[in-house]
């Protein structure tokens, strides 16, 4: 039985599966070997999340491998900083490289050997010619490139010349090695593209060792060959590359590795160009790679975000041959969904008022029982300390409350959460302000959640948290990054033009229970009835520990499914 029976199908295969079933029952390959080869020149993002869980993915369900490859063939961008960002999100998605992990500079010899071996057969020349001089030369789409005069240097020429280029004789941009291929095809990507190009740059690892370094299009085709891989899974804008890929693989005789193009991620109100994103960074229009407003997988992990979420993101929008756009509330949707599973809910006031049970014994405090988590039977209760006075929510009270106001007003019963039920008798005003500032309530000692035995039927729960017991917090509420739809796809428009000048709203007196002081970095909560939240790493080492908004409690992707 082969492996590919051995699966048990609950949906129809995608085109990249149909296609890795076929090279299975045929025989070509007996196992699948998928790699993921970041450029390690910024941080990762959602799209990169989609890439991630399609060559982990499909190895894992056809029982083979992946490499963890970075191309890091372009020193002037690259940084140990971003490898170790990259190596930290594949893990942190659930992924495991185990001992494959690569880089395109550990071909730098072999890959410059088979540069040679097509100089030797007249495959590739030296070009002396500035980058402007080529691209006059290079033609448009519709207008055929005509030939270098450097196009018919003799191979012994040539080859003297890329020794030389190598030993560091020339300047920056002085010489390049272009393929010889057909100056005159339709696809100017194989009219004799640059192979390998003078960079004078440190490398962040192999150093000053070279000068010359082979261009994306070289490096990335003969790296998949030299490590076996089946099956090199790409994004759209490379399909045009493909002739060329598949033409190394010829003229080079090496491993037939094949590449399939599948459709990019695009997530609305998103950007996910490195450049554009490195901008924002750079300007300081966020904090950093990892602000919790950044599409980045590191910013998605400090707003909150799941890996389990993301995983099931991308396994619900699925495998697409057609450039389309996601609703980021899908993303949150699943977000929501992950959270409501494990989180567990607090209480924490963000708009204080005092509240005070004027009937309730000054100096007393009753530990209430409060459920952590109702999704899961397994996550218990905890005690929270309940006293005479405390704060609520200051939306919780109106002066002059609506017919279908289910909270705090004159006269008007509530229940507070896992605690009592009390009525509102009155309240404070400051009278230069308006603003209510204290409100005085009765509590039902009868009322108490659980021993109920009041009679008393009110339709509106709030939360609360103990005046003395309460401990400072700092929350901060994320909102979406920018405010159009689709930022960066104005023509006449920057993309700038467009970020939500409401994206963070810090809240710095806000009031948590007890259990929040003990708090670790990246511990979910639900706070009731304002949303999801996770501890952000600025609480470390910090008596006052900081809060951001993860997601809030309104399912808007669903609701839009319902209509």
């Amino acid at each position: 039985m082969t492996a590919v029976k051995e699966i048990k199908e609950k949906e129809s295969l995608n085109f990249i599966e149909e296609i890795i079933e076929q090279d299975l029952n045929s025989g070509k390959h007996q196992i699948i070997h998928t790699r993921f080869p970041p450029e390690p020149n910024g941080y990762l993002h959602i799209g990169h999340a989609k890439s991630i869980c399609l060559n982990f993915g499909i190895a894992q369900k056809y029982g083979g491998k992946t490499n963890l490859r970075f191309d890091d063939t372009n020193p002037t961008t690259e940084s140990v900083e971003y490898v170790e960002s990259i190596k930290r999100d594949v893990r942190w998605l659930g992924f495991d490289w185990e001992d494959r992990e690569y880089y395109a500079s550990d071909y730098f010899e072999q890959l410059y050997n088979m540069a040679v071996q097509l100089i030797k057969a007249g495959k590739a020349y030296v070009d002396d010619s500035t980058s402007e001089e080529m691209a006059a030369l290079k033609g448009t789409p519709t207008v055929p490139g005509q030939p270098s005069p450097y196009r018919d240097r003799s191979v012994e020429e040539n080859l003297d010349l890329f020794e030389r280029m190598r030993n560091g004789e020339f300047s920056d941009g002085a010489k390049v090695l272009r393929a010889k291929i057909d100056i005159t095809s339709p696809n100017m990507l194989l009219r004799d593209p640059v192979i390998y190009r003078i960079k004078h740059d440190h490398h962040h690892r192999t150093g000053d060792k070279w000068v010359i370094y082979p261009m994306y299009d070289f490096a990335h085709g003969q790296s998949d060959a030299l490590e076996g891989i089946t099956h090199s899974l790409c994004t759209l804008e490379f399909e045009n590359h493909r002739p060329l890929y598949d033409w190394c693989i010829q003229e080079l005789n090496i491993f037939p590795s094949r590449q399939i193009e599948f459709a990019r991620l695009n997530v609305n109100y998103t950007i996910t160009s490195k450049r554009k994103l490195l901008k924002l960074v750079q300007e300081g229009h966020v904090t950093g790679w990892d602000d919790p407003r950044m599409p980045t997988i590191s910013g998605m992990r400090r707003r909150g975000y799941t890996p389990a979420a993301i995983r099931n993101f991308c396994d619900r929008i699925g495998i697409a041959k057609r450039e389309n756009s996601i609703d980021i509330s899908l993303l949150e949707f699943f977000v929501r969904e992950d959270l409501n599973k494990i989180a567990t809910r607090v209480m924490v006031v963000i708009d204080p008022v005092k509240l005070i049970i004027t009937n309730y014994p000054d100096q007393q405090t009753e530990n209430m029982s409060i459920e952590n988590n109702p999704e899961d039977e397994q996550s218990g209760h905890r005690e929270v300390p309940f006293s005479k006075e405390l704060y609520i929510e200051y939306e919780d009270f109106m002066e002059e409350p609506p017919k279908k106001f289910f909270r705090l007003g004159p006269g008007l019963s509530v229940r507070l959460k896992g605690a009592y039920i009390v009525t509102c008798d009155s309240f404070e005003k400051d009278s230069k302000t308006g603003k209510i500032t204290a409100i005085h309530c009765t509590y039902h000692p009868n009322s108490k959640s659980g021993e109920d035995t009041s009679g008393m039927k009110v339709k509106g729960t709030i939360h609360w948290v103990s005046v003395k017991d309460a401990v400072p917090v700092e929350v901060r509420m994320y909102d979406r990054l920018f405010t159009e739809e689709n930022p960066g796809g104005h023509e006449d428009k920057d993309y700038l033009e467009f970020i939500n000048p409401d994206s963070l709203k810090i809240i710095k007196k806000a009031f948590a229970e007890p259990s929040l002081a003990k708090t670790k970095v990246g511990a979910y909560y639900q706070f009731l009835r304002l949303g999801y939240f996770v501890t952000d790493l600025d609480s470390k080492g910090r008596k006052k520990k900081v809060f951001n908004r993860t997601v809030t409690l309104k399912d808007t992707w669903a609701k839009e499914q319902k209509k």
